[in-house]
């Protein structure tokens, strides 16, 4: 973007903050803001137009602003006016959380405008707008997969943007959010005695997100699982992978006295699934 659409409005946000407004907007200031909308918009210009767009977004009033952005691309859908207008009625939806609509405006630059140095913010905010909705754990997590989805586009497609390392960074966050996601229902399966069906969760934080913050944790409650259901070769290399990756955690501590306290050690037994990632750690070919 020219000098980043953020820094931008920043600069001329200032500046219409302390100079004169222009007419425009004196004409649509009053005690009852719903007046502004009632104006006839097709008698100003659109850099007019814009600039009330901006001023509204300086005073905090982000839905106002997305309103007056958008009639811009309303009334001169062929100006560069328009194309201004339309990346920052993203901006504005996503300030006042209208995520929806942040999203429908930030792909219609995207497909308008794909080329467009301006295009990478576009799709950094339709990121956003799905990253900014990952509700609690506990939840669906739909919205994340989108997230994941949407980041990775900014990660692949702009990797040279001021946006690319934002979006590596938050793509980490959510994918720990999923593996977070995995761990609530393996916890849930394991507390009522459901141990096959924790396994499976667990199972799939280790080979699916072994980078995440989680997979300690999985590792200790594959051991307690399988220690449940006296599978204790399986227990017995969990302990081991743990011992080879975390031996600083205090899941390894936890899985040490466990295993300890029935004469077993942390060490990789049969030829079972979790043998295999315990080869490949020595190897260097896990995490």
């Amino acid at each position: 973007m020219k000098g980043g659409i953020i820094n931008r409005f920043g600069r001329i946000a200032a500046a219409l903050l302390v100079a004169s407004l222009p007419v425009f907007l004196a004409a649509c200031s009053g005690k009852n803001a719903n007046v502004t909308r009632e104006l006839n918009l097709e008698t100003f210009t659109p850099d007019q137009i814009y600039e009330r767009g901006e001023y509204e977004l300086a005073r905090g009033k982000s839905d106002e602003a997305a309103y007056y952005f958008s009639e811009v691309e309303r009334l001169y859908p062929y100006s560069d006016w328009a194309k201004q207008s339309l990346i920052m009625q993203a901006f504005a939806y996503h300030q006042a959380t209208d995520y929806e609509n942040s999203r429908a405006a930030a792909q219609r630059y995207i497909d308008f405008y794909p080329t467009d140095e301006d295009a990478a913010y576009a799709q950094y905010l339709l990121a956003l707008s799905y990253y900014d909705q990952i509700d609690e754990v506990g939840r669906d997590q739909g919205l994340t997969f989108q997230a994941l989805q949407a980041l990775r586009t900014v990660i692949e497609v702009y990797p040279d943007s001021e946006y690319a390392n934002s979006a590596i960074l938050k793509f980490d966050l959510a994918y720990d959010h999923l593996a977070g996601k995995e761990m609530e229902i393996g916890r849930y399966y394991l507390r009522r005695g459901h141990f096959t069906a924790a396994i499976n969760r667990f199972r799939v934080v280790v080979e699916d997100f072994q980078t995440t913050t989680h997979t300690a944790e999985a590792l200790h409650r594959l051991v307690e699982a399988y220690m449940s259901l006296g599978l204790y070769d399986e227990a017995q290399t969990a302990g081991a992978i743990l011992g080879y990756n975390y031996q600083s955690t205090d899941w390894y501590q936890d899985s040490y006295k466990l295993l300890t306290s029935r004469g077993l050690k942390l060490k990789a037994r049969g030829n079972n699934w979790l043998s295999q990632i315990y080869r490949q750690s020595l190897k260097g070919e896990w995490l």
